[in-house]
């Protein structure tokens, strides 16, 4: 058994838990919190099981024979965890984003690599890239079959309401979390990414139009243009009641997908007009669709066993630090064109020539 710390009790840190729960390979031995009770709540989901609570990292792996660490605090604390972790033998994965500034972000993708060369295992969650539908896309891209790439529209229309900001001090900071592309639409920038490769220029605009007491947005707009001189359109809001599902759609001059709520809704390959989607959604899955409301954890148990096998074997897992490193300068781009009211190259984010604009000036 991979025997597992959680770092972190809060929403992301129960999903965490449940899908590790579920895998045949791993077991929560120990939780990380400041808050005692969030770790005496996550901690009674495990009645014969308990595993050990503790207010520090450093506590639990003095304390517990730990081989996986699971960093699913606010962002802004992930890379001082992550470099905790890896400088104690162990392996590690952190939930997305990596951090709130790349100057960070390059210093981890430097640690990673000293870790990886010592054979631990780094991984960043990107568990959509494991959903059927992104696969079955994914694949159908790489082969061809969608033609050259021309465009692609992505939206993240949610609402979170003023309580869910107000219920801890952290939640829309620049500091700790940065903003609805930061926080929620982090998953589909990097499905985006991954589909149709890392964008060349960003164009944006960004608002704070529904919430009070927060630093960041909660409406943001870009289009977003890519090396094959393919163009997208990104969307993302926390404002946007009551909240639809998550939409992502990608054309090419010989075929179209549709992915909606992490379903695939539509396929068209190879020139032909007619749907495909029913004799591709049945993609293999070991661990099942699961009920509807539980898409959320049966996405994090099929990255979880990618990492388990990585860490079996003494292989790579199939998501690195440096693919967290693309989505961050994307978003870091968003935030950027939207401040200084231009488009901005990737490459410029990514040179570091914007990591002391001033993101809220935008709003």
């Amino acid at each position: 058994m991979i025997q597992t710390v959680i770092v972190g009790s809060g929403i992301i840190g129960r999903n965490h838990a449940a899908a590790i729960r579920r895998h045949p390979g791993l077991r929560v031995a120990a939780l990380v919190d400041t808050v005692a009770e969030a770790n005496a709540a996550l901690a009674a989901e495990f009645p014969d099981d308990p595993p050990g609570c503790y207010p520090t990292l450093e506590q639990a792996l003095a304390d517990r024979p730990i081989d996986l660490v699971a960093v699913c605090a606010p962002t802004g604390l992930h890379v001082d965890l992550v470099e905790q972790a890896l400088a104690a033998g162990r392996h590690v994965v952190v939930e997305k984003p990596l951090d709130v500034t790349l100057k960070r972000a390059r210093h981890l993708s430097d640690v990673v690599r000293d870790a990886e060369a010592r054979g631990l295992v780094a991984s960043v969650i990107s568990q959509h890239r494991f959903d059927p539908a992104s696969v079955v896309v994914a694949e159908a891209i790489a082969g061809g079959a969608l033609g050259r790439l021309t465009s692609a529209v992505a939206s993240v229309p949610w609402w979170r309401t003023q309580e869910y900001y107000d219920a801890a001090g952290w939640r829309g900071t620049w500091r700790f979390d940065g903003g609805v592309m930061m926080n929620q639409a982090v998953h589909t920038v990097d499905l985006l990414a991954w589909f149709m490769g890392a964008p060349v220029e960003v164009f944006a605009q960004s608002a704070r139009l529904a919430h009070e007491g927060i630093e960041t947005e909660d409406v943001a707009v870009a289009t977003l243009r890519f090396p094959s001189g393919a163009l997208a359109v990104l969307h993302a809001t926390t404002a946007g009641f009551p909240g639809l599902g998550v939409r992502l759609q990608v054309q090419g001059t010989r075929g179209s997908a549709v992915i909606h709520a992490d379903q695939l809704e539509y396929l068209a390959t190879d020139g032909a007009a007619e749907d495909r989607t029913p004799s591709v959604v049945a993609a293999a899955d070991r661990f099942g669709a699961g009920k509807p409301d539980d898409s959320f954890v049966v996405g994090h148990l099929r990255q979880y066993d990618d990492i388990a096998r990585a860490i079996e074997k003494g292989g790579r897992p199939s998501v690195r630090v440096d693919d967290g490193i693309t989505a961050l300068a994307t978003v870091l781009a968003v935030y950027a064109s939207a401040a200084l009211h231009r488009p901005v190259a990737l490459d410029e984010v990514l040179r570091g020539d914007h990591d002391d604009v001033d993101f809220g000036s935008a709003l």
